[in-house]
């Protein structure tokens, strides 16, 4: 090893072990045994531009371990992001750039959020996948606009969670070649070895995935590092992972090798040690030698060199092919087409009626021709998601121009995944399954809210209304469970046109990602000039009925297809002279988000006899309701027998409402 390699090394080292005494907190025994590979990886073969962290046609690189952050930081502070020392001796402070774990949209050049494990595995994978469909869109002979690599390092933790093993067989049958992962095979967790875990043959298991393999049997030999980085990014039909046997806390006399070096500081006697080890002035604190930063540094001007070449190929390839250069712009802008709304269908009133889960089917296929980055599918429920774009070929090994993911029965690797497609940018992904399996996704929606990503959930067979299949598919917890993620916007319409308007906010949504929750039955069709169903989305609740006598004496208010329950039995009420208004409220965060006014004219705070109905837990509805109002809800599991008789048997009926309507006045 050259001594200034080796320096450039123990840099790296050095920074993550002092920030973490400093902080008093994190883990340095991550970067301590990766620092060499991820040396190499960013020195030598990493095309990026520290001066502009977003560079469309960048490698993106991922620390799927995010516990061992200081890594990425230290890489990041020493090739010029905008990183100073004082942000890394700041680590895992309030409102620092350099949080305990990586969080996507605080630290420049974080790709993702990172730390659950396995997540990153997939998000790469979720990248590499928009890199194939835009490359197969856009390029042309002699223009290779988009061409990059997607660069990760995983740990013996993310190659444990199930998300990964799901993520890789779908990476492997689908021939993801721009995928190139480290693997930091330090073989300690924080119960101890992984001889108590975890000894199955890792490689053979991705050999068996269909992804290329490589051992580096000392993770300080840099030489052996980067031959098998070159032959990986080589290898263009398949995958690549590299198993670098790496020790946790290298350096460290007392630590290395042991499962504490993983989540606690080394210790202040032990940091001096440490550096004496490696040959480390043993009382300097986050140094840097001026040959080291000179030489990460060089990585601004070759950035900068590489996004002036690709911007001069961008406006050759714009002045030859200009409307491609403009859809490319607007992709990456996120940015719809001038005519998309247009595209929406309106559907007339039809007592009979249509399944929302049928029409959210409809609406995405008239915009798919217009919105033509609006790409996914589902986790092996498309017939009954509705979630295939007709026309369009399927997203696959050879053509990856195809607009349907089959994601397989795979429900937590298509949300990570997903997430990685929106990360990447130029996307608009989708995913479908059913509500009830929403459980498995719940750590990449959490992660989806948390990044603000762009991804809609079409989640169907919304409630008891799915029947016989019974209490394991009927959602019961997951509406109020949904609601409960902070950033995630949930939508239940009540008919196709209120799906029509979910649709069309979510598609205009930039604050995060929606879901939007669909029925198996079907649901009559109001007439969209009465009811102004689509609009009404957009403001949350709205009246959907104003009483029809001189005066209000009760509001019902309902989701999904508990709205038409809602309606018959305000009808019924005042038959007997009691006026009832009903309220759609298919989101209970856009309405959350409309002025107090607005909410006041809705649900107007002196009329205090109101029934909120959902075939859901009643929990929340308390809120709009108030003190003295009733919730109609499911407190138990449901059951197997025809939709019909389930609401009935479980009091999901207009006497219901009626009789609570009564008891309040």
């Amino acid at each position: 090893m050259l001594e200034l390699d080796n320096l450039c090394i123990n840099t790296i080292r050095v920074l993550s072990i002092d920030c973490v005494q400093k902080a008093n907190s994190g883990h340095p025994g991550m970067p301590m045994g990766a620092s060499a590979m991820a040396y190499v990886l960013w020195t030598r073969f990493l095309k990026h531009n520290p001066l502009n962290p977003d560079w469309p046609n960048r490698d993106r690189f991922i620390l799927s371990a995010g516990h061992g952050s200081m890594l990425l930081y230290s890489l990041l502070y020493l090739t010029g992001y905008d990183l100073e020392m004082d942000d890394l001796m700041n680590f895992r402070q309030w409102n620092s750039k350099t949080p305990g774990h990586p969080e996507y949209g605080r630290t420049p050049g974080v790709e993702t959020t990172t730390g659950p494990l396995g997540q990153g595995f997939a998000n790469g994978v979720g990248m590499a996948m928009a890199e194939r469909y835009l490359a197969s869109y856009f390029n042309r002979p002699g223009f290779e606009i988009i061409d990059h690599h997607i660069f990760g390092i995983v740990s013996d933790g993310d190659l444990m969670e199930g998300i990964s093993h799901e993520s890789a067989s779908i990476a492997g049958h689908l021939r993801l070649g721009k995928i190139v992962y480290l693997y930091d095979d330090n073989r300690i967790t924080i119960d101890g070895g992984t001889d108590l875990t975890f000894t199955e043959d890792r490689l053979k298991r991705f050999d068996a995935y269909g992804w290329h393999t490589q051992i580096v049997e000392d993770g300080n030999d840099i030489a052996g590092i980067e031959k098998a980085i070159r032959d990986a990014i080589n290898e263009t039909d398949r995958p690549s992972i590299i198993a670098v046997r790496t020790h946790i806390g290298y350096g460290s006399p007392n630590k290395q090798d042991n499962p504490s070096a993983h989540g606690e500081p080394l210790g202040e006697e032990e940091v001096r040690l440490t550096k004496k080890n490696l040959g480390w002035p043993p009382d300097s604190v986050c140094h840097v030698p001026d040959e080291v930063l000179r030489y990460f540094r060089n990585a601004v001007q070759k950035g900068k060199e590489l996004q002036e070449k690709w911007e001069n190929l961008l406006k050759d390839y714009r002045a030859s092919y200009p409307e491609l250069g403009d859809e490319f712009e607007q992709w990456l802008q996120g940015r719809l087409p001038d005519n998309w709304k247009e595209r929406i269908p309106v559907f007339e009133e039809d007592r009979k009626g249509m399944a929302t889960r049928a029409a959210s089917g409809k609406v995405l296929n008239q915009v798919a021709p217009v919105i033509k980055n609006l790409v996914g599918g589902s986790a092996d429920l498309s017939p009954s998601n509705k979630t295939i774009i007709q026309g369009s070929s399927s997203f696959q090994a050879g053509t990856y121009g195809g607009r349907n993911i089959h994601f397989g029965v795979r429900e937590h690797a298509m949300a990570g995944i997903m997430n990685g497609m929106a990360l990447h940018g130029g996307m608009r992904p989708y995913g479908g399954t059913f509500l009830v399996f929403s459980d498995y996704m719940r750590p990449s929606l959490r992660l989806s809210a948390m990044m603000e990503l762009g991804v809609i959930y079409i989640f169907t067979h919304d409630s008891i209304g799915l029947g016989e299949d019974g209490p394991t598919h009927q959602p019961i917890e997951h509406l109020v469970s949904l609601r409960a993620i902070p950033s995630l916007v949930v939508i239940r319409p009540c008919d196709a046109n209120e799906t029509a308007g979910a649709w069309e906010y979510a598609l205009e949504y930039g604050g995060g990602p929606v879901a939007l929750i669909l029925s198996r039955q079907s649901l009559p069709v109001l007439d969209p000039d009465i009811y102004k169903t689509r609009q009404g989305v957009k403001k949350g609740a709205y009246i959907l009925k104003e009483s029809g006598l001189s005066r209000t004496d009760a509001i019902i208010i309902a989701s999904g297809s508990e709205v038409h329950i809602a309606l018959e039995s305000s009808r019924e009420l005042e038959k007997e002279g009691v006026g009832t208004r009903v309220v759609s409220m298919p989101s209970w965060e856009i309405f959350e988000k409309q002025s107090r006014e607005y909410r006041d004219s809705v649900l107007p705070p002196d009329i205090t006899a109101r029934v909120a109905i959902e075939a859901g837990v009643p929990l929340g509805w308390e809120k709009y309701v108030g003190d003295r109002g009733k919730i109609i809800g499911i407190n138990r599991f449901g059951a197997s027998a025809p939709y019909k008789v389930l609401y009935e048997k479980l009091n999901i009926t207009s006497s219901h409402v009626i009789k609570k309507i009564k008891e309040l006045l």
